[in-house]
């Protein structure tokens, strides 16, 4: 592996999969969560869902203020995964920005939006 400057289009494309699976959890979420800041109330098909009915019932203990932090933070996580997406389709996915080494795969599926290796995020941290 040591070897390899980038990740094969198959590996990407396994990339790509997961990261987009992680972005529509991730959009119904921050939806979720503008539904709970909004305070909008009402009826709708999505309601019958049991994860948005649990969603929704945690979101409205939550207070405003919370609700719009986390909103923002889902919002963040959403553009650090549709960054990881254009890494993506231009190759450059999985390469640590600070050594140039490839990002091992274990931590890609963990997150896949990093961009630094476990040791370079490691000497950051000092």
């Amino acid at each position: 592996m040591s070897d390899k400057t980038r990740y094969s289009d198959e590996e990407l494309q396994e990339f790509k999969e997961l990261i987009l699976e992680k972005l529509e959890k991730a959009r119904r979420d921050y939806e979720l969560l503008k539904a709970a800041v909004t305070n909008t109330e009402g009826n709708d098909v999505a309601d019958t869902s049991p994860t948005f009915k649990v969603l929704e019932e945690g979101a409205s203990t939550l207070g405003k203020e919370e609700a719009g932090r986390l909103a923002q933070r889902q919002m963040k996580f959403i553009q650090h995964l549709q960054a990881a997406l254009v890494r993506i389709e231009n190759k450059t996915y999985g390469i640590c920005r600070e050594t140039g080494k490839l990002i091992p795969k274990e931590r890609l599926r963990a997150v896949p939006h990093a961009t630094l290796g476990i040791d370079a995020k490691n000497l950051g941290k000092h």
